[in-house]
Protein backbone atom coordinates (compact mmCIF):
# COMPACT_ATOMS: atom_id res chain seq x y z
CA UNK A 1 0.00 0.00 0.00
CA UNK A 2 1.77 3.66 -1.11
CA UNK A 3 2.29 5.61 1.96
CA UNK A 4 -0.57 7.99 2.97
CA UNK A 5 0.44 11.44 2.40
CA UNK A 6 -3.06 13.63 2.48
CA UNK A 7 -2.93 13.86 6.43
CA UNK A 8 -0.26 15.93 5.39
CA UNK A 9 -1.88 18.14 2.82
CA UNK A 10 -4.55 18.52 5.18
CA UNK A 11 -2.33 20.02 7.93
CA UNK A 12 -1.05 22.14 5.37
CA UNK A 13 -3.62 23.25 4.36
CA UNK A 14 -5.10 23.83 8.20
CA UNK A 15 -1.44 25.94 8.53
CA UNK A 16 -2.84 28.03 5.01
CA UNK A 17 -5.79 29.07 6.60
CA UNK A 18 -4.67 30.01 9.22
CA UNK A 19 -2.25 32.46 7.77
CA UNK A 20 -5.14 33.57 5.85
CA UNK A 21 -7.17 34.36 9.23
CA UNK A 22 -4.33 36.13 10.23
CA UNK A 23 -3.76 38.49 7.32
CA UNK A 24 -7.31 39.07 7.41
CA UNK A 25 -7.55 40.39 10.70
CA UNK A 26 -4.23 42.33 10.01
CA UNK A 27 -5.77 44.43 7.31
CA UNK A 28 -8.46 44.65 9.66
CA UNK A 29 -6.76 47.30 11.83
CA UNK A 30 -6.00 49.82 8.98
CA UNK A 31 -9.29 50.96 8.34
CA UNK A 32 -9.51 50.49 12.28
CA UNK A 33 -6.05 53.02 12.48
CA UNK A 34 -7.52 55.27 9.88
CA UNK A 35 -10.93 55.94 11.69
CA UNK A 36 -8.80 56.77 14.83
CA UNK A 37 -6.31 59.37 12.59
CA UNK A 38 -8.84 60.86 10.56
CA UNK A 39 -9.50 64.04 12.76
CA UNK A 40 -6.45 64.58 13.51
CA UNK A 41 -5.26 63.93 9.91
CA UNK A 42 -8.26 66.46 8.94
CA UNK A 43 -6.52 69.34 10.77
CA UNK A 44 -2.79 68.22 10.13
CA UNK A 45 -4.10 68.69 6.23
CA UNK A 46 -5.27 72.26 7.54
CA UNK A 47 -1.69 72.97 9.28
CA UNK A 48 -0.07 72.17 6.30
CA UNK A 49 -2.59 74.44 3.92
CA UNK A 50 -2.10 77.00 6.77
CA UNK A 51 1.54 76.75 6.68
CA UNK A 52 1.88 76.84 2.89
CA UNK A 53 -0.30 79.99 2.76
CA UNK A 54 1.99 81.80 5.78
CA UNK A 55 5.14 80.86 3.55
CA UNK A 56 3.61 81.97 0.19
CA UNK A 57 2.55 85.71 2.15
CA UNK A 58 5.89 86.10 3.63
CA UNK A 59 7.45 85.56 0.09
CA UNK A 60 4.93 88.22 -1.17
CA UNK A 61 5.58 90.26 1.75
CA UNK A 62 9.26 89.83 1.53
CA UNK A 63 8.66 91.35 -2.74
CA UNK A 64 7.33 94.53 -1.69
CA UNK A 65 9.84 95.28 0.89
CA UNK A 66 12.52 94.91 -2.04
CA UNK A 67 10.32 96.94 -4.41
CA UNK A 68 9.60 99.71 -1.59
CA UNK A 69 14.17 99.93 -0.93
CA UNK A 70 14.27 99.68 -4.77
CA UNK A 71 11.47 102.32 -4.82
CA UNK A 72 13.03 104.98 -1.79
CA UNK A 73 17.26 104.16 -3.74
CA UNK A 74 15.67 105.66 -6.78
CA UNK A 75 13.67 108.48 -5.03
CA UNK A 76 16.95 109.41 -3.36
CA UNK A 77 19.12 109.23 -6.59
CA UNK A 78 16.11 111.86 -8.23
CA UNK A 79 16.35 114.20 -5.03
CA UNK A 80 19.93 114.37 -5.66
CA UNK A 81 19.31 114.49 -9.66
CA UNK A 82 17.11 117.46 -8.86
CA UNK A 83 19.96 120.02 -7.26
CA UNK A 84 21.74 120.12 -10.90
CA UNK A 85 18.76 120.24 -12.91
CA UNK A 86 20.01 123.19 -15.93
CA UNK A 87 16.08 124.41 -16.62
CA UNK A 88 12.80 123.84 -16.08
CA UNK A 89 11.74 121.80 -18.43
CA UNK A 90 14.28 118.96 -16.38
CA UNK A 91 13.01 120.00 -12.65
CA UNK A 92 9.75 119.11 -13.85
CA UNK A 93 10.64 116.05 -15.49
CA UNK A 94 12.45 114.92 -12.53
CA UNK A 95 9.79 115.52 -10.06
CA UNK A 96 6.88 113.82 -12.12
CA UNK A 97 9.10 110.78 -11.89
CA UNK A 98 9.63 111.59 -8.18
CA UNK A 99 5.89 111.93 -7.91
CA UNK A 100 4.99 108.49 -9.68
CA UNK A 101 7.51 107.06 -7.37
CA UNK A 102 6.02 107.96 -4.31
CA UNK A 103 2.57 107.03 -5.06
CA UNK A 104 4.17 103.27 -5.99
CA UNK A 105 5.88 103.24 -2.91
CA UNK A 106 2.88 104.94 -0.87
CA UNK A 107 1.18 101.46 -3.16
CA UNK A 108 3.82 99.33 -1.72
CA UNK A 109 3.76 100.53 1.51
CA UNK A 110 0.21 99.81 2.09
CA UNK A 111 -0.11 96.84 1.07
CA UNK A 112 2.55 95.59 2.70
CA UNK A 113 0.98 96.42 5.66
CA UNK A 114 -2.26 95.01 4.92
CA UNK A 115 -0.12 92.01 4.21
CA UNK A 116 1.12 92.08 7.02
CA UNK A 117 -1.97 92.46 9.35
CA UNK A 118 -2.68 89.27 7.29
CA UNK A 119 0.20 87.44 8.14
CA UNK A 120 -0.64 88.27 11.82
CA UNK A 121 -3.99 86.65 11.36
CA UNK A 122 -2.45 83.76 9.61
CA UNK A 123 -0.08 82.82 12.23
CA UNK A 124 -2.93 83.67 15.04
CA UNK A 125 -5.17 80.99 13.20
CA UNK A 126 -2.28 78.30 12.64
CA UNK A 127 -1.43 78.61 16.25
CA UNK A 128 -4.93 77.52 16.77
CA UNK A 129 -4.81 74.88 14.62
CA UNK A 130 -1.44 73.49 15.48
CA UNK A 131 -2.69 73.60 18.91
CA UNK A 132 -6.06 71.47 18.28
CA UNK A 133 -3.96 68.92 15.90
CA UNK A 134 -1.27 68.60 19.05
CA UNK A 135 -4.27 67.89 21.68
CA UNK A 136 -6.14 65.53 18.64
CA UNK A 137 -3.18 63.75 18.74
CA UNK A 138 -2.55 63.64 22.17
CA UNK A 139 -6.23 62.34 22.18
CA UNK A 140 -5.78 59.43 20.19
CA UNK A 141 -2.65 58.47 20.99
CA UNK A 142 -3.07 56.15 23.46
CA UNK A 143 -5.21 53.75 20.97
CA UNK A 144 -3.74 54.46 18.38
CA UNK A 145 -0.45 52.84 19.94
CA UNK A 146 -2.71 49.96 21.17
CA UNK A 147 -4.07 49.23 17.82
CA UNK A 148 -0.37 49.39 16.04
CA UNK A 149 0.67 46.76 18.91
CA UNK A 150 -1.95 44.29 18.36
CA UNK A 151 -1.53 44.85 14.69
CA UNK A 152 2.15 43.56 15.27
CA UNK A 153 1.33 41.32 17.71
CA UNK A 154 -0.73 39.39 14.48
CA UNK A 155 2.08 40.11 12.43
CA UNK A 156 4.21 38.38 14.21
CA UNK A 157 2.80 35.41 14.75
CA UNK A 158 1.78 35.78 10.58
CA UNK A 159 5.40 35.45 10.63
CA UNK A 160 5.85 32.86 12.67
CA UNK A 161 3.75 30.59 10.90
CA UNK A 162 4.73 31.41 7.70
CA UNK A 163 8.37 30.15 8.78
CA UNK A 164 6.37 26.79 10.11
CA UNK A 165 4.54 26.56 6.65
CA UNK A 166 7.57 26.23 4.58
CA UNK A 167 9.26 24.39 7.09
CA UNK A 168 5.92 21.93 7.07
CA UNK A 169 5.74 21.85 3.01
CA UNK A 170 8.96 20.30 2.80
CA UNK A 171 7.72 17.14 4.30
CA UNK A 172 5.15 16.81 1.95
CA UNK A 173 6.10 14.86 -1.50
CA UNK A 174 6.44 17.28 -4.34
CA UNK A 175 3.90 15.83 -6.31
CA UNK A 176 0.99 16.22 -3.70
CA UNK A 177 2.40 19.81 -2.94
CA UNK A 178 2.22 20.53 -6.43
CA UNK A 179 -1.15 19.13 -6.89
CA UNK A 180 -2.44 21.34 -4.05
CA UNK A 181 -0.24 24.54 -4.60
CA UNK A 182 -1.95 23.97 -8.10
CA UNK A 183 -5.40 24.29 -6.93
CA UNK A 184 -5.30 27.37 -4.10
CA UNK A 185 -3.47 29.38 -6.67
CA UNK A 186 -6.93 29.37 -8.78
CA UNK A 187 -7.71 31.53 -5.50
CA UNK A 188 -9.47 28.50 -3.52
CA UNK A 189 -8.67 27.73 -0.18
CA UNK A 190 -9.75 24.84 -0.02
CA UNK A 191 -7.90 22.29 -1.98
CA UNK A 192 -8.01 19.41 0.13
CA UNK A 193 -11.36 17.41 2.01
CA UNK A 194 -12.21 14.10 3.77
CA UNK A 195 -14.32 11.63 2.72
CA UNK A 196 -17.25 11.62 4.91
CA UNK A 197 -18.42 8.39 6.47
CA UNK A 198 -20.89 7.45 4.04
CA UNK A 199 -18.51 8.22 0.91
CA UNK A 200 -19.47 11.69 -0.14
CA UNK A 201 -16.59 14.69 -1.26
CA UNK A 202 -16.22 16.89 2.52
CA UNK A 203 -16.56 19.87 0.64
CA UNK A 204 -18.95 19.96 -1.91
CA UNK A 205 -21.23 16.48 -0.73
CA UNK A 206 -21.52 15.19 -3.91
CA UNK A 207 -21.35 10.87 -3.93
CA UNK A 208 -17.76 9.47 -4.63
CA UNK A 209 -18.13 6.47 -6.73
CA UNK A 210 -17.11 3.20 -4.92
CA UNK A 211 -14.23 2.56 -6.59
CA UNK A 212 -12.89 5.71 -6.06
CA UNK A 213 -14.12 5.81 -2.29
CA UNK A 214 -11.81 2.15 -2.05
CA UNK A 215 -8.88 4.02 -3.57
CA UNK A 216 -9.03 7.13 -1.65
CA UNK A 217 -9.29 5.05 2.04
CA UNK A 218 -6.38 2.65 0.60
CA UNK A 219 -4.15 5.97 0.99
CA UNK A 220 -4.27 6.06 -3.29
CA UNK A 221 -3.16 10.22 -3.37
CA UNK A 222 -3.47 12.76 -6.03
CA UNK A 223 -7.17 11.88 -6.21
CA UNK A 224 -9.73 14.84 -6.93
CA UNK A 225 -13.39 15.16 -6.87
CA UNK A 226 -14.74 15.49 -10.29
CA UNK A 227 -17.58 17.31 -9.11
CA UNK A 228 -15.36 20.31 -7.42
CA UNK A 229 -11.69 19.42 -8.24
CA UNK A 230 -10.51 19.38 -4.28
CA UNK A 231 -8.24 16.35 -3.56
CA UNK A 232 -9.43 13.50 -1.58
CA UNK A 233 -8.10 12.10 1.96
CA UNK A 234 -9.29 9.88 4.49
CA UNK A 235 -11.65 10.56 7.66
CA UNK A 236 -10.21 10.79 10.65
CA UNK A 237 -12.72 8.62 11.42
CA UNK A 238 -12.54 6.44 8.30
CA UNK A 239 -8.54 5.79 8.20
Amino acid sequence: MKEDTTGSLKDLQDIDLQLENLRSRAAEFDPLLDEVEEPSLALEQEVGTLKNRLQEMKVEERRLEHSADDRRARSKKLEERLKSVRNLREEAAVRAEMDLLRQALEADEQEALTLLDQIRRMEDRLDEQQAALDQARADVEPRRLQLLEEQKNVLEKYGALKEKREEYAELVPDRERLDYERIRGGGRSVAVASLTPDGACGHCFGMIPLQVQNEVRKGASGIACEACGVLLSVGDDLG
